[in-house]
């Protein structure tokens, strides 16, 4: 049986392209659970609710969800099975029932077998999942959420995935915004060569977003980050969104995160395109997080000097 094609092609709700991450974000759960303790790695609803609870919070849709439905329906896709106080299967994905009945999941013993006979497929099963739902800038994080520990940093190829052309989306969005933070003007370098800047997918790769300009922003490590998790979007415009959700006490919070709302984005340079409408609309949809902040009244950005010290490219 292969594995990694039956994870990367797990039968998600769908509808007008909302992300549902419910059943790999449970999945990554499960692994990591059974990662560390493969001879007891059942889990009890009523005791690991909270913990998903806080996982779809931080890393599943913008609206309201429940624990509840992928608990019971990745049984549907063979990876996971579910049993109660009166015996096999799934009493359904209502909260109280599933409390009440003392509803248990586990990794299926076929799943279990073959990780047990292959310790090496834990990992590729995880990287499949991460690749497939959650931007690169997530995936650390949400291993530590859920307690998984990944040797192979290199990853899989996701089966039946679309290639990725990182390098060369990287390499043009960066140039494209003359190497600097979108959103602070970070423009850091060490000769020639930037550092702590990236190439941020406004909608994200795992959901069908291009590596190409128009989806792309050049980002300080930081604002990248942001971006992934809904604290910052892009508005109408091409102005900076903050949610108001983010709260931050400490100057550099409101130096480097409160004080962008509604500052125009830095970029790009004359004739390219700007971030897609498309692409900032799914992203607002998406992933931002509740409302934005009203803009401050912001003075005129510094431009950067031209002449002698204008950046060079970045050596191959």
């Amino acid at each position: 049986m292969d594995w990694l094609d039956r994870v990367a092609r797990l039968r998600q709700w769908s509808r007008d392209g909302v992300r549902a991450p419910h059943k790999p974000l449970l999945l990554l759960y499960a692994l990591g659970r059974y990662q560390r303790d493969p001879g007891g790695a059942e889990l009890l609803y009523s005791a690991v609710e909270g913990d998903l609870k806080r996982l779809l919070a931080e890393y599943g849709p913008v609206r309201a969800t429940t624990p509840a439905y992928p608990f019971h329906h990745l049984v549907s896709d063979g990876v996971w099975e579910v049993r109660t106080d009166r015996g096999p299967g799934s009493p359904g994905s209502v909260v109280r029932e599933l409390r009440a009945s003392g509803a248990v999941g586990r990794l299926v013993p076929e799943l279990r077998d073959a990780l047990r006979r292959e310790p090496s497929l834990l990992g590729r099963i995880a990287r499949t999942l991460l690749d497939s739902h959650f931007p690169p800038s997530l995936h650390a994080d949400l291993c530590a959420a859920v307690g998984l520990e990944l040797d192979d940093a290199a990853g899989a190829p996701v089966p039946g995935g679309r290639r990725r052309r990182g390098s060369r989306m990287r390499e043009s969005v960066l140039t494209a915004y003359e190497y600097r933070c979108a959103f602070c003007g970070y423009d850091g370098m060490i000769g020639t060569l930037p550092v702590g800047l990236e190439a941020a997918h406004v909608r994200w790769w795992a959901y069908g977003g291009p590596d190409d300009v128009e989806n792309g922003l050049c980002l300080c490590s930081l604002h990248h980050k942001l971006l992934d998790q809904g604290v910052l979007g892009v508005g109408e415009g091409h102005r900076v969104l903050v949610s108001q959700r983010f709260v931050g006490r400490g100057s550099a919070a409101r130096e480097q995160v409160l004080a962008l709302a509604g500052r125009p984005l830095l970029g790009p340079q004359p004739g390219l395109s700007p971030v897609a409408d498309a692409h900032r609309l799914w992203h607002a949809r998406q992933v931002f997080q509740g409302e934005a902040r009203p803009a401050l009244q912001h003075q005129p950005q510094p431009q950067p000097e031209l002449g002698s010290e204008s950046r060079a490219a970045p050596a191959p």
